[in-house]
């Protein structure tokens, strides 16, 4: 029997009796509550007990001998982190929708099950993407930096004039879970929606008569608003390239709570710098946790740590998503949040 045919037969034997000696390596800290499951069902946990990410050489020796492995976006699942788990590993689940820190051929290769946290926050992630785009349009950030620096001189006709977002047309990149639910809310603000994505979206057309646009391109030029879901794919990244950025109209507004990489920061630095851009407001970047140095001193920019999905009902719904799978798998079983 082949090594990678073993390792395939290994992931879908159930531990059964086994399965109090098996080891699961969680590389954050995370609340006992969230834990607590897999203490349960008899699980060795291994637990990483700092809230940054830890460095390669200690991700890959604790790694060694697991039998599951639970991370986080920051943490590269490649072939490396794979071998140094050696053939005991079954399940990689990742505290995230996206997996694309994760390397899903050569985990197939080794008969290794990935699992992530789908529709547990789509809502929160709406929430902020809407958040974020209301506070580009009335200018939050600035308001408040006036008000505290004690610049603040009373009430003025012109004082910070905003953007309205009713009659505004606003551009869904990404019309899956989030990006639906995002159109929704601004479509309660009376924006006209537009999305663009691999195909049509007849439920989201039906509930808030969205409309298709086929073409990225044309669909740009013609946008007071761009919102950001995609997801992160060789074919995504740099999505919003220097052309793209300045094919939008000028003062067109930019959001992105999807992933970093789908925009050219130096692009988005200089259109902004320039005036080409009203503003953008961002959840994520292009070298995350790393921000743009052009980006922080602009006024016209709203900049969060990654908040997307962090509200205490949503982290608690991924970490069950997560624990579940593991239990799952390790009871022999195909949980229905795995990836591929």
């Amino acid at each position: 029997m082949s090594g990678a045919a073993e390792r395939s037969d290994r992931s879908a034997a159930p531990c059964g009796a086994a399965a109090g000696a098996a080891r699961v390596l969680v590389t954050r800290a995370l609340p006992e509550a969230w834990l607590a499951p897999l203490r349960e069902a008899g699980l060795t946990l291994d637990l990483i007990d700092q809230d940054e990410a830890p460095e390669r050489d200690e991700l890959l020796a604790r790694a060694r001998g697991a039998t599951a492995v639970w991370v986080m976006l920051g943490d590269r699942v490649d072939a490396e982190l794979l071998d140094a788990a050696g053939p005991e590993l079954r399940v990689v689940a990742t505290f995230s929708v996206g997996y694309d820190h994760i390397d899903l051929p050569a985990c197939r290769e080794r008969g290794v099950l990935v699992a992530n946290t789908p529709e547990a926050l789509t809502e929160a992630t709406a929430d902020l993407a809407m958040a974020l785009l209301l506070a580009l349009a009335r200018r939050l950030s600035e308001g408040e930096a006036l008000l505290r620096s004690g610049g603040w001189q009373g009430w003025g006709p012109q004082q910070l004039m905003g953007f309205d977002l009713v009659g505004a047309r606003v551009l869904v990149v990404g019309p899956g879970r989030i990006g639906s639910a995002f159109a929704r809310r601004v479509h309660a603000f009376e924006a006209e929606v537009h999305y663009h994505g691999r195909r049509p979206n007849p439920a989201l057309e039906e509930a808030i008569g969205a409309r298709f646009e086929p073409d990225l391109d044309a669909a740009l030029v013609r946008s007071d608003v761009l919102s950001l879901h995609a997801p992160l794919t060789p074919q995504t990244r740099h999505l919003l390239d220097a052309r793209r950025l300045r094919s939008l109209p000028r003062g067109a507004l930019v959001v992105n709570t999807a992933r970093g990489p789908l925009i050219d920061e130096a692009a988005l630095v200089d259109a902004l710098r320039d005036g080409h851009l009203g503003g953008a407001a961002l959840d994520v970047y292009e070298r995350e946790p790393e921000v743009h140095p052009g980006l922080v001193p602009l006024s016209n920019v709203v900049l969060l740590p990654h908040l997307g999905s962090a509200t205490r009902g949503t982290r608690a719904r991924m970490a069950a998503l997560v624990t579940d799978a593991i239990r799952a798998v390790l009871r022999g079983e195909r949980p229905a949040n795995l990836v591929g």
